[in-house]
């Protein structure tokens, strides 16, 4: 090829490297000639329990209509979530999955010559929407692993549009609690869009963690950004949404491509949001699996980083990538974090009684234990 293609693309797409997924049950079994059926996978943070009932019954009733396009304003979820949170169907944006939602945030907001503000150790998709469009992304490092807000708040300067902050935080599964939050919207100035991407929101119960929803009204720069991937168990269909005021929601609807999200994925959605037993089971599973990988870990001597999401990352305190690749070859997949600057950690998602415990005896038999 005589024209060199890649040096054709954006400056800031030339430097990004694509964004490596958890790898797939197929792909494993192809490179180790193992049994499909005998693998489990902990890599990408899944709800263990398969989708809810309810959910593939109201996918099982659009197939007749493959045929037609989906709504693309996507009306009915958009009233659903409305009604749900208190809000007005104005205010909801809906994303091909959660990370659809950053993209277009970035799309709308960053440009080069501005720059987005986010932590050490947050969601590779962070820096990837900002450096795709051309701005600058200011990494703050991370407090024990966690979002450090006073050193965020230092970091904005006159040309910051975006902040991005997660709570909980994938990878480390780290958060802080409302008192904090709310503090730091106080401070944050009024030109800075602040996107607080609460994916793992669901799993937790009570006040463990402050609902973003709340502050919205007293905060028009802020955009709560949810998920139907993780704890409403349909991560195939990718389907996202963003909460924020009617005028981001009004610009983030200027970028956003037509019919973005399916037909399957508007109707599971809907049937998902209504399942609040497979809600309150899919806590259940999480907080039983978290407590049995704690205590694995405790008889093991590892440490770990406290975590409100449905993973855990574990500390082996040494370079995980040879105990990855014998995980491996044990049939059990979970997730290197080299990556996010953690080379000495795994992540690990949650998974069913019987997975959990086919990972930790897997981990002994690699660790010699």
């Amino acid at each position: 090829m005589s024209c060199d293609f890649l040096a054709l693309a954006q400056p800031g797409v030339q430097k990004l490297s694509p964004y490596v997924p958890g790898k797939p049950v197929d792909e494993l079994a192809r490179e180790l000639d193992l049994d499909p059926a005998t693998i489990v996978k902990l890599a990408s943070n899944e709800n263990p329990l398969g989708p809810s009932p309810k959910a593939l019954e109201a996918i099982r009733g659009e197939l007749a209509e493959l045929t037609r396009y989906p709504d693309g304003n996507g009306f009915t979820l958009k009233s659903r979530l409305a009604a749900r949170y208190g809000v007005q169907a104005q205010q909801v944006t809906l994303g091909n999955g959660s990370n659809d939602i950053l993209e277009l945030v970035a799309r709308a907001y960053l440009a080069p010559g501005l720059n987005a503000v986010f932590s050490e150790h947050a969601f590779a998709v962070y820096p990837i929407a900002t450096q795709a469009v051309g701005a600058q992304g200011k990494v703050v490092p991370a407090k024990d692993f966690g979002h450090d807000l006073d050193a965020m708040l230092a970091a904005i300067d006159a040309n910051t549009r975006v902040l991005f902050i997660a709570n909980p935080n994938n990878p480390t599964g780290t958060w802080f609690g409302p008192q904090a939050l709310g503090d730091f919207l106080a401070r944050v100035p009024e030109h800075v869009l602040v996107v607080l991407d609460e994916a793992y929101i669901e799993y937790a119960e009570g006040d463990e963690l402050p609902d973003g929803l709340d502050y919205l009204a007293e905060h028009p720069n802020l955009l709560v950004s949810r998920t139907f991937s993780k704890a409403y168990g349909l991560a195939a269909l990718r389907v996202g949404y963003a909460i924020s005021s009617a005028q981001i929601a009004d610009v983030l609807n200027r970028v956003r491509q037509p019919f973005n999200v399916n037909s399957l994925a508007l109707a599971a959605a809907c049937a998902a949001l209504d399942d609040s037993d497979y809600l309150a089971r899919s806590r259940q599973v999480n907080d039983a699996g978290m407590a049995q990988l704690e205590a694995g870990c405790r008889a093991l001597g590892l440490g770990w980083i406290p975590s409100k999401g449905n993973f855990i990352a574990i500390d082996f305190a040494r370079d995980t990538a040879a105990i990855n690749q014998a995980l491996l070859r044990e049939g059990v997949i979970v997730r290197p974090v080299a990556g996010y600057g953690m080379p000495n950690y795994l992540r690990v998602s949650i998974g069913l009684p019987e997975e959990n415990a086919r990972f930790l005896e897997a981990l002994a038999r690699v660790l010699g234990a």
